[in-house]
């Protein structure tokens, strides 16, 4: 079984496009400085621990609308 599941973090973010965008995005930045804010990740893997902090609500993010772009920012 996966963890976090799928309807977990459903349920934190409004939509599957903004769960991907922000997870992908934090995994980058996991990448070049792996400060995690989870103390024992169960996952090894970037994206995992990306997902994982969206799921314990540590991540939070903004959308801002610049002309037709969507754009997301990430705040931890």
């Amino acid at each position: 079984m996966l963890y976090p599941s799928i309807d977990s973090l459903m349920q934190k973010l409004d939509s599957k496009y903004t769960l991907v965008t922000v997870a992908a995005k934090r995994a980058r930045q996991l990448q070049v400085n792996d400060n995690c804010e989870i103390t024992k990740p169960v996952s090894y893997k970037f994206v995992g621990k990306a997902l994982e902090e969206i799921n314990a609500e540590v991540l939070h993010y903004t959308t801002s609308t610049k002309d037709s772009n969507d754009s997301e920012e990430l705040g931890e």
